[in-house]
């Protein structure tokens, strides 16, 4: 029997959220079959070293998996740096991961959802990565598919050969944003994200997955989203979040179903429906509105 992917865990500070993480992959119908990677960052001040080391008695405590790997840093690594460490180190071994950060509520079929995605379109030329998250999207009449394709990282699950052609640096990052084309191309799957990009490049914020985006868009390839979301974000509410905000313009309505096989399609296009709404939830206006 093919093992599912290994899940690459990242937690810092956020004992509580870390915990509700912990419980709801345990609660996957694939968890006991799965090999669980935890990274836990060090503390970046002295004031951060008690909820750090909650988060540590945690993750040594945690059970329910295959097998578990431990890897806690004495010293802060930053959110970026370690998750893009975390992960290389592990693709090093594995052909294909799951990641998740200690601020998701999964549902008890994601993780089968991402393993059949990332078994699907492994060697497929136009899926970038899988996403576990969606809006709650209207459904077009007559879909089929439990799946949608959009050209906006979602890396949830995701390859080895995607990860290590992924510029880190963004060392053409000069060239694109003096482009006008490209910078207006880029912004087609949302409007946020060249000045993601820039904010990133400048050191503004310590993001690791717009750079994914920047890499997805370079290469002209989709994620594929579920049509039911099968995580749901409890971090913007923390007040240990790195990079949200009080308000989650992200909520979303997580699967209530937990059906375990899922329609995946051999053609890999965009639906049109399916584009104009997520377009929209990433427009100017909306992030104008609510942010």
């Amino acid at each position: 029997m093919l093992l599912p992917a290994p899940i690459v865990l990242f937690a810092y500070k956020r004992p509580d959220e870390f915990r509700r993480t912990i419980v709801a992959l345990q609660a996957n119908y694939l968890a006991d079959q799965s090999e669980l990677y935890v990274f836990i960052d060090g503390p970046k001040h002295p004031i951060d070293l008690p909820k750090v080391e909650q988060v540590r008695a945690l993750a040594k405590e945690i059970t329910g998996f295959r097998i578990i790997h431990l890897h806690i840093s004495q010293t802060n690594i930053g959110c970026a740096d370690s998750i893009i460490n975390g992960v290389s180190q592990v693709l090093r071994q594995h052909a294909s991961v799951v990641v998740v950060e200690d601020d998701i509520l999964t549902t008890p079929n994601f993780l089968d959802f991402i393993n059949q995605g990332l078994v699907k379109f492994a060697t497929h030329p136009k899926v970038f990565s899988v996403g576990g998250y969606t809006f709650p999207f209207s459904q077009p009449a007559n879909y089929q598919n439990d799946v949608y394709f959009y050209g906006r990282t979602c890396a949830w699950g995701i390859w080895a050969d995607r990860w290590f052609k992924t510029d880190w640096q963004v060392s053409d990052f000069s060239a694109f944003i003096a482009n006008p084309v490209q910078r207006k191309a880029f912004n087609y799957y949302g409007s946020d994200r060249v000045r993601m990009l820039r904010r990133t490049v400048q050191n503004e914020i310590d993001a690791w997955d717009i750079r994914l985006c920047y890499e997805q868009f370079k290469r002209k390839q989709l994620t594929a989203y579920p049509i039911i979301s099968k995580v749901e974000n409890i971090g913007f509410y923390s007040v240990d979040s790195v990079n949200t905000n009080i308000y989650n313009r992200y909520k979303t309505v997580p699967d209530q179903e937990f059906k375990r096989e899922f329609t995946l399609p051999e053609q890999v296009t965009e639906h049109a429906q399916y584009t104009r709404q997520f377009q929209y939830q990433c427009s100017l206006g909306v992030r104008f509105l609510i942010d």
